[in-house]
């Protein structure tokens, strides 16, 4: 058992102290901050790193919250902002009272923050009065606390340190994608947070779990409440991971999500360098090659906005692009043959999961390899990746096979531009039959192998 002194000189050594809090579990550390006040301090910093706020009508309006919020701010360096699709998230029309129709509602944000309630009361927060009183009474108080953007502003003026924002928005019906929710109107609020608050380290942005209209609300350039200078805030981005719902492949998909999808990738275009793009569900279009997709290149003027309908899609080209990976699209070797080659002086590894041709080969989808490095050596050095479970010991004779088949496996060398085109896409079902077993696998496993279990 140490001494006090002891104990007390290893506690103001900052390194042995830092590793030693490291290894408490983050379950045990509120526990842990109770003992004194200055085990409280020096474990905050850990236990709030990595924060989750799961968004709900008091989030941002209690004041007890808020000033909690101010106290650990400093510390949360990744914050999670998580706000399902719920049916209290639903919005039903807005109707009149009188009349029973429909009322239209033109949503402005109202980003005034004032704490002169004279002041606050002389101006109708949604237009008009009468509007306002609509909402008031008709809408959930989760309606207004997701619209109220000055407290997302100075929640986010507590968090000084933030350098990665993730969002969570899963569990969206099929059927209600073009029904504007709650939870658009939060992302609205946190957009315009986000771009008037002084984040100078913000460089990491994952959309983890999203409805595609989601893009719409959290584009700086055209979304609610956009400034001129909205999107510089954005540019800070370096950093891009997106995990959104599915839009069903088809000859015609929908094509207004997937052009409001393309234009907020452009707002990465010259700040990105690392980039993961999922499609939740069924397999989806290339979000890299939407320009070229037949179904986004319909020349005939709209009826809503006739000058802009017509014009293509520019071309998504990242300026500073270096790791790429994106999983579960359909794409044709064409274009994935053009965004290599577009990005060929920037780009040093891409990975390609769970994804299917059209058209064409990979032989010629990665043609441009050959191109760059003047020869087909890269072939050789083409990095595969798979999954290993356990190997196990395989019958009639097969040993040497296997041991051959994982030698090969891990000398793999990879080289400057490292192609990957997933886990057992290009392995041969002979390579696959091995690393799987029977019982029979099992007891040869364990009486022959290098671990003399007996």
């Amino acid at each position: 058992m140490a001494s006090g002194s002891t104990f007390l000189r290893f506690w103001l050594t900052e390194r042995p102290r830092d590793t030693f809090l490291s290894y408490i579990p983050k379950e045990e550390l509120p526990a842990f901050r109770l003992a004194c006040h200055d085990f409280g301090v020096r474990a905050a910093p850990l236990l709030f790193e990595d924060t989750t706020i799961t968004f709900r009508p008091s989030t941002f309006t209690k004041p007890a919250r808020m000033a909690a919020l101010g106290r650990i701010g400093h510390h949360i360096q990744t914050l999670t902002f998580s706000m399902p699709h719920t049916p209290e998230t639903f919005l039903p029309p807005l109707l009149d009272p009188v009349t029973g129709e429909e009322v239209t509602f033109i949503y402005e944000p109202y980003t005034q923050s004032t704490r002169n309630s004279a002041t606050r009361l002389s101006n109708p927060i949604y237009g008009s009065w009468e509007l306002t009183d609509l909402l008031v009474k008709q809408y959930s108080p989760l309606f207004h606390a997701a619209a109220n953007v000055p407290t997302f502003i100075r929640a986010f003026q507590a968090l000084p340190t933030l350098n990665h924002l993730k969002i969570s928005c899963p569990d969206q019906e099929a059927g209600q994608r073009y029904r504007r929710s709650i939870v658009d109107y939060a992302l609205i609020s946190l957009r315009i947070a986000i771009e008037r608050c002084k984040l100078p380290l913000l460089s990491s942005l994952s959309l983890v779990s999203i409805h595609p209209g989601a893009a719409l609300y959290l584009n700086p350039t055209m979304g609610f409440g956009a400034r001129p200078n909205s999107i510089k805030k954005w540019k800070q981005i370096k950093n891009l991971a997106v995990c959104m719902d599915s839009i069903p492949f088809s000859p015609y998909p929908p094509s207004d999500h997937l052009k409001i999808l393309h234009s907020y990738l452009h707002v990465f275009a010259s700040s990105l360098r690392n980039f993961v793009f999922r499609w939740h569900g069924s397999n989806g279009l290339s979000p890299l090659s939407l320009d070229k997709e037949i179904c986004l290149q319909d020349r005939s003027p709209g009826m809503a906005c006739p000058r802009r309908c017509h014009l293509a899609l520019r071309p998504l080209k990242f300026d500073k692009l270096r790791n790429m990976e994106v999983e579960n699209i359909v794409v044709d070797a064409s274009q994935v043959s053009s965004f290599i080659t577009a990005h060929r002086h920037t780009i040093r590894e891409f990975n390609f999961e769970n994804t299917h041709l059209r058209s064409g080969t990979w032989d010629q989808a990665l043609a441009p390899l050959t191109r760059i490095s003047g020869s087909e050596k890269w072939k050789e050095k083409a990095e595969e990746v798979m999954d290993v479970p356990l190997l196990f010991s395989p019958v009639d004779n097969e040993e040497n096979q296997a041991q051959d088949l994982v030698v090969d496996y891990f000398n793999c060398k990879p080289c400057a531009l490292r192609p990957s085109i997933g886990a057992w896409q290009r392995a041969g079902a002979r390579s696959r039959d091995l690393f799987w077993g029977t019982p029979e696998h099992m007891k040869r496993f364990l009486r022959t192998s290098i671990f003399s279990w007996r």
